[in-house]
């Protein structure tokens, strides 16, 4: 987990502004995540407006969202903690999205860490401030500081019936030292009065009547409108261009080549073509001809790649990346030996926004504006691209029209600033086209499990193996989220446990996407274990109780290093415990015994009779620090018409949810989503270029296939608040192959469904 790091030396800073008033920023140590390396030198002293706090002379507030929003509302959510412990009203509040700025620390939004790793500091930040204006009054009223209290952004005595508005105490509160961490007064949950309420997100209003808000809606004076032609194949490079002709086209101000650099998640090579207007650039693009040179992935395939699979799977590597027990030997004892060979494809993140950024290069210095999940990556990626030096790259963050892991990674970005680069003194934004979106994706990788496990005549697992064949870009680790980590379940719950990790050579682009490596290795993991629990003839939701029941078998570390780093907060490195999280992320069986049973109690599971063609289906998973488990009720008819009529989840997320409205929506987000993933989601390759180019080939979930009702509960916890983007999804995909196993008697290896003629209703 990343946090602020937060110490004496470098907490707040406070100062006044112009005309009275207060102004607090929090100067915290910015940690490395994502790629984003540290985000810049000293801090530069707190003489601007966009503080994290500022407390105006007539007593109005605004609080700044440091990390970017794409959706998941943690511009309101931050806000929220440190309103809470200042102790204002939320309606008195105003919430303003902060720029690229090494006093907020880091900056990001993935990995669901923004509530983990920030829920302490934003309540020290809130806790600190409301501190001064306590000391502000004490000093002015000559009483004690503990003899004062605060509501609705006052400070009162109640032995003298005085009281003051924060705003008539700003400017003496800034005279005041910053308060050591150590003395601050945190508020009990019990008086929380906005953490835990059902609250808005702030841009709604805007969002619903089209105010300008998102990277696309940029607009500056003088702006040009750039497109990029990138070689079809990943990691080709320009040849030659028929740049003269594409010069003379209505509108056209510029065309080049711009060269690229080897990094497929930076600066790639293509053609730029500058003009009056985006469709103006669009048009001439089409008459834009292009000689590639395509280089080595032109040979990649997805027919390629399963027959590679195939040819592997009989192959156990030499060296297992875990082996606990003897897997043979339980497996010749076992009364039942069940097999599958599981697949799932590479995927497109689909965001709704498409990638675009605009930039303008004026004096050896470079200004962005733009939509992106890494920001601190965004500069360092155009720093390296452009020779340019971080300090003199400013990024203003837009919010994000959806992202799903895709705007970790900064392509757009760094092509807006080469094409601003050769442009001087003229703002240029760059779109992509729905079919640049999905055909330069970071892909999230496809991989290949092939499964052999027993179970003894009480129906109990006595081994488990799993052949694990993924890829590789350099030939002796995974890609990024390709891996399956040495812990992951049901690494740690078997006695007899082997995981073998093969690997297959490419050159495709692939990176994180929501609830890396658990969204496509739950859907393997759980439905597996349907298959066993069938065999043993139990019921499955059962079974998993069961099996969270059973007693750590001997200690036994794996018999060499995981062949993939952890993977999305799920798999672990050696020793981490039992059934997934890297040290200090331990999985608790006790934790999802309870959402199994929650959501076994919610769902009514076997208690009602059902009718033909209609099942129920259950999945858990250990993801991103959150517990999660769903049930499905699914009916398919004759011509294997799919419809999803309610699920029920429940999560252990920690305590308190912050905001109940956003958890709900997250909840369900993550349903829909990944109903996406499992019916029709598919990204294949031939000779190198990706074969679907639009929504209709690569088709999200619409609005009347979504299930009628998804019913999110919580268990009651006292342990940390954790995040929620991710952890919701990876167990709807199982739930709901399971339940149509349940229903049809077909039992679904490979995904997507419409591959095996399954459509929705």
């Amino acid at each position: 987990m990343s946090t602020l790091t937060v110490n004496r030396r470098s907490f707040l800073r406070v100062t006044a502004l112009a005309g009275g008033g207060m102004m607090i920023a929090a100067y915290v140590d910015p940690v490395e995540l994502f790629g984003q390396g540290r985000q810049g030198g000293a801090p530069p002293a707190p003489l601007e407006p966009n503080a994290f706090i500022r407390i105006a002379p007539d007593g109005k507030i605004t609080i700044i969202g440091k990390n970017p929003e794409i959706g998941q509302g943690i511009k309101t959510t931050l806000p929220m903690i440190i309103a809470d412990e200042l102790d204002v009203d939320w309606k008195d509040v105003t919430v303003e999205q902060g720029d690229l700025d090494a006093k907020y620390g880091q900056q990001n939004a993935g990995g669901s860490t923004a509530v983990p790793g920030n829920w302490m500091p934003m309540r020290q930040i809130g806790a600190g401030a409301r501190q001064m204006l306590i000391a502000a009054a004490a000093a002015q009223w000559s009483v004690p500081a503990d003899e004062l209290t605060t509501a609705s952004g006052r400070v009162m005595h109640a032995a003298s019936k005085r009281s003051a508005g924060y705003g008539e105490l700003a400017s003496k509160a800034a005279a005041l030292p910053a308060p050591d961490p150590a003395t601050l007064k945190l508020k009990d949950p019990k008086d929380f009065k906005i953490i835990g309420q059902r609250v808005k997100a702030v841009d709604v209003d805007a969002i619903v009547t089209g105010k300008p808000l998102f990277g696309i809606d940029v607009n500056l004076p003088g702006m040009l409108y750039a497109v990029y032609e990138k070689c079809p194949v990943f990691g080709g490079k320009v040849a030659s261009a028929n740049l003269d002709l594409v010069k003379t086209l209505p509108g056209v101000k510029h065309a080049f080549v711009i060269d690229g650099t080897d990094q497929l998640a930076g600066l790639v090579g293509g053609v730029a073509i500058v003009a009056d207007s985006w469709w103006l650039a669009h048009s001439a693009r089409q008459q834009l001809k292009v000689t590639w040179n395509e280089g080595k992935a032109a040979t990649d395939s997805t027919v390629a790649f399963d027959k590679k699979a195939a040819e592997l799977a009989p192959v156990l590597p030499a060296a297992p990346t875990r082996a606990d027990g003897n897997v043979d030997e339980a497996l010749k004892s076992a009364t039942t030996v069940v097999e599958g060979a599981y697949a799932y494809p590479f995927l497109n993140h689909l965001q709704i926004e498409p990638m675009n950024a605009t930039a303008k290069f004026a004096d050896g210095k470079m200004e962005i504006w733009a939509g992106t999940q890494t920001p601190g990556g965004a500069r360092n990626t155009v720093a390296q691209a452009l020779s340019l030096q971080a300090a003199d790259i400013s990024l203003h963050m837009m919010r994000v029209g959806g992202a799903f892991g895709r705007r970790l990674y900064n392509e757009q970005i760094a092509d807006a600033a080469a094409i601003a680069k050769q442009v001087p003194g003229v703002p240029v934004q760059l779109r992509w086209t729905r079919e640049d979106d999905i055909t330069h994706d970071q892909f999230r990788p496809a991989g290949y499990h092939y499964l052999k496990a027993g179970v003894d005549a009480s129906g109990n697992v006595v081994g488990w193996r799993n052949h694990f064949i993924t890829f590789s870009s350099n030939g002796t680790s995974p890609v990024g989220s390709g891996g399956m980590g040495a812990a992951q379940f049901p690494a740690g719950w078997l006695a007899n446990y082997a995981l073998y990790t093969s690997m297959i050579p490419f050159g495709m682009p692939t990176g994180a996407m929501r609830a890396p490596g658990s969204n496509a290795v739950a859907f393997v993991v759980q439905s597996f274990v349907d298959e066993l629990a069938h065999a043993a003839k139990k019921d499955p939701l059962q079974f998993r109780l069961d099996l969270l029941n059973l007693p750590a078998p001997a200690a036994a570390p794996p018999a060499a290093a995981p062949a993939a780093p952890p993977a999305g907060g799920q798999a672990g490195a050696p020793g981490a415990g039992r059934g997934g999280g890297a040290p200090g992320r331990e999985f608790d069986p006790a934790r999802m015994r309870a959402v199994l049973e929650l959501v076994r109690d919610k769902s009514g599971w076997g208690k009602t009779k059902l009718p033909t063609g209609t099942a129920m289906g259950v999945g858990f998973y250990f993801s991103h620090r959150g517990y999660f488990a769903e049930v499905a009720e699914v009916t398919v008819d004759a011509q294997k018409r799919v419809k999803v009529n309610k699920v029920w989840v429940a999560g252990d997320i920690g305590g308190p949810i912050i905001n109940p409205l956003h958890a709900e929506s997250q909840v369900q987000g993550s349903v829909i989503d990944g109903l996406s993933h499992l019916m029709s989601f598919e990204i294949t390759v031939a000779n190198g270029r990706t074969v679907q180019k639009s929504f209709e080939e690569h088709a999200p979930l619409r609005m009347r296939q979504a299930p009628a009702a998804i019913e999110a509960h919580f268990v009651p916890s006292t342990a940390a608040p954790t995040g929620l983007g991710e952890p919701a999804l990876p167990p709807i995909l199982p739930a709901v192959t399971n339940a149509i196993f349940a229903a049809t008697g077909t039992r679904v290896r490979s995904l997507p469904l419409s591959k095996h003629g399954f459509r929705w209703a």
